[in-house]
């Protein structure tokens, strides 16, 4: 429909979408740096979602069981912006609309979760919005299923662009919503056939439709500036049975002199074509001027959002007060009250029975006492179930089948579950953990960067995390994978030594609120450590004394994981030629550089030599070793400098260098 029939035909909803792509063209014009052009061709797409379909209230933004949007086009962020505004969000203000993309306002240039109210993830990276949404969507059936609909009944709506569907996460995503049959996901597509280059079709000959068709979605259609039609496909969608793609057919820059083209893609500051944009829309006023009509119709759509939770709120309230407390609890990421008491049980029961154990399978005995007092965990693995060992006997599969089923299939999509993961942790009500080998972290980066960004206590179960893998090689033995976790911000890794550690990283991890933890765990069996029970969850100091020198200390052995029997056995030879060894376990360098310097101070303490050992790379490791009192003289670090080799773990230990041998050859060589 073009703009003169629209006005014609529709004259108050063309008013009403044209407020968003005013606020968009002077928020742009202003911060002279943006993307006007989605949230112009939007904007009739919105304002029938908003008006007709999407349950909100602007007074209560984290209402649970609100309808969630997700602007996966995060490019466009003025088109979110703006609704935010006009439907009278507190703190998205006139002024932040003006301060788009400045120092210290809310407006950032693409949706931070966090920052403000009604921005329901962080999106940009293209592709990661329609993967989170999968996670919100898994989220809200799984609630659905334990709750009950008067609890949890709502719907995911997603704004995609081409960009977003030509990320290879996209068919990630979709392939595993269709599997998983998730019918309260929904994707607007905008069908603008525009990218930065020009047109979609110099780079992309997909027909979406039939791709959406094939992954099992149901797929509808609309001409994304017909308020009638848009409408239509949208009630149509939510009827399906499945997810659903509408394809939503826009003209990107709409009623702009670089409307259908490239440029229209970004930032359309030119003034006189601003103004001759307004001109053509019939827009009265000045810049961020909206008619107070207007303003005040877009603002009575709240109202509708809050009759429809204070019906939810009477619904809740005839819970009994143990279910509204357990309810509050898991939306709050608050722990189980008996976390702790069930950690402690297999700490002690870990010391009688010393097992020889891979961490990857202390784990999966910690979860096994875990899942079950911790019903809003949902396991999952990406094709390694077995390798990974994270499912428990009590979980049972999510599934179209089985709704409170808490262990997903994801499949071989590291990048899809790790994004899934955040869109879970997001939604609210549920603690998402995930496994995949270390090395193939590298595939999950981008959501796992973003699980860091947003502050969201995702659990990456990473297992085979070094050569100790053996015989699969190098393309599989993470060396640097353990350095680039820690170079991450707002990240913690552990790394633990046995079975009483790998439970108390599982209780650090499942108490986390504010940032995501990567766990990682061994292939192969490691000896018992821990040897006396304490109550005290030693891991969560980041480092401590495992066991102390018996002559006059001479030497600090600093390991990780796996390389803890290692250190033990090169203090018992240094220690039988007289020279004081003491051995410092380090599960986690984040949780460590957190202690206040006495506790740093006392474990690592100015004087003896320091040996660091790890199989990875050095990275990371001077802060330990040339910091904190140490001295580059004094230091040392047994480890890897090259990629790994096909051969068993022995043979791999030995040829590479990381041996009890040549950890005291290092430090009797700094006597």
């Amino acid at each position: 429909m073009d703009i003169q029939t629209l006005r014609a035909k529709h004259p108050d909803h063309w008013m009403r979408a044209t407020a968003i792509r005013a606020l968009a063209l002077d928020a742009v014009a202003a911060a002279n740096s943006g993307h006007s052009g989605m949230p112009m061709g939007m904007a009739d797409v919105a304002t029938v979602l908003f008006d007709k379909h999407l349950k909100f209230d602007p007074k209560a933004p984290r209402w649970a069981d609100r309808d969630r949007f997700i602007l996966s086009a995060g490019h466009g962020s003025m088109l979110l912006y703006a609704l935010l505004y006009l439907t009278g969000y507190a703190d998205m203000t006139l002024a932040e609309v003006k301060n788009f993309r400045q120092w210290g306002a809310i407006t950032a240039g693409h949706p931070e979760y966090g920052h403000v109210a009604g921005v329901e993830t962080t999106t940009g990276p293209l592709g990661q919005g329609i993967a989170n949404a999968v996670g919100f969507a898994i989220a809200e059936e799984s609630l659905r299923a334990r709750w009950g609909a008067k609890v949890q009944d709502h719907h995911t709506w997603v704004v995609a662009g081409d960009g977003c569907l030509m990320e290879g996460v996209s068919q990630e995503a979709i392939g595993l919503a269709g599997k998983l049959q998730l019918s309260r996901l929904i994707v607007l597509w905008d069908d603008n056939g525009i990218t930065i280059d020009g047109k979609v079709s110099i780079a992309d000959v997909t027909d979406q439709q039939a791709r959406f068709a094939a992954s099992g979605w149901d797929v509808f259609a609309c001409d994304g500036h017909d308020p009638v039609d848009i409408d239509r496909a949208l009630t149509e969608a939510k009827a399906s049975a499945r997810p659903a793609l509408v394809a939503c057919k826009t003209h990107i820059a709409l009623g702009h002199a670089a409307e259908g083209t490239s440029k229209g893609h970004g930032a359309l500051t030119d003034k006189v074509q601003l103004l001759a944009a307004k001109d053509g829309y019939g827009w009265p006023g000045a810049a961020f001027e909206v008619p107070a009509d207007v303003k005040r119709w877009w603002e009575s759509l709240g109202t509708k959002g809050a009759k429809a939770r204070a019906e939810w709120e009477g619904r809740f309230a005839t819970l009994s007060p143990a279910k509204q407390a357990e309810f509050t609890r898991i939306f709050a990421l608050e722990a189980p009250a008996r976390l702790a008491a069930t950690i402690r049980a297999v700490k002690k029961q870990a010391v009688v029975d010393q097992p020889k154990l891979a961490t990857r399978a202390a784990s999966e005995k910690v979860l096994g006492a875990v899942n079950p007092v911790a019903p809003e965990t949902i396991g999952g693995s990406a094709d390694l179930t077995g390798s990974n060992n994270t499912k428990t006997a009590d979980l049972g599969v999510f599934s179209p089948e089985d709704r409170k089923g808490r262990y997903v299939y994801f499949g071989i999509r590291e990048h899809g579950m790790a994004a899934a993961m955040n869109g879970m942790v997001l939604h609210g009500g549920v603690r998402p953990y995930g496994g995949t080998f270390m090395c193939f972290t590298d595939y999950a980066r981008p959501s796992m960067r973003l699980s860091a960004l947003m502050g969201v206590p995702v659990v990456y179960v990473m297992t085979h995390d070094s050569i100790g893998l053996g015989e699969d090689g190098p393309t599989h033995q993470p060396v640097e994978h353990l350095a680039i976790s820690r170079a991450t911000p707002n990240t913690l890794v552990i790394r633990p030594a046995d079975l009483v550690e790998t439970a108390e990283a599982w209780e650090i991890a499942l108490s986390e609120k504010t940032r995501p933890t990567v766990l990682a765990l061994s292939r192969q069996n490691l000896p018992a450590v821990r040897t006396t029970h304490t109550n005290t969850n030693m891991v969560a100091k980041g480092a401590y004394v495992l066991a102390e020198a018996g002559a006059k200390r001479q030497v600090i052995l600093i390991a990780t994981g796996s390389e803890v029997e290692i250190a033990l056995k090169a203090r018992a030879m240094l220690e039988g030629e007289g020279i004081g060894t003491r051995v410092v376990s380090m599960p986690s360098m984040e949780l460590f550089a957190s202690q206040d310097e006495a506790w740093r101070k006392r474990v690592l303490p100015a004087g003896p030599v320091r040996v660091a050992i790890e199989a990875g790379v050095r990275q990371g490791w001077d802060r330990w070793l040339l910091g904190e009192r140490g001295r580059e003289a004094k230091a040392d670090f047994v480890g890897m400098s090259s990629f790994g080799a096909s051969a068993p773990i022995d043979r791999l230990y030995a040829e590479f260098g990381i041996t009890a041998e040549a950890a005291v050859a290092k430090a009797k060589a700094m006597l």
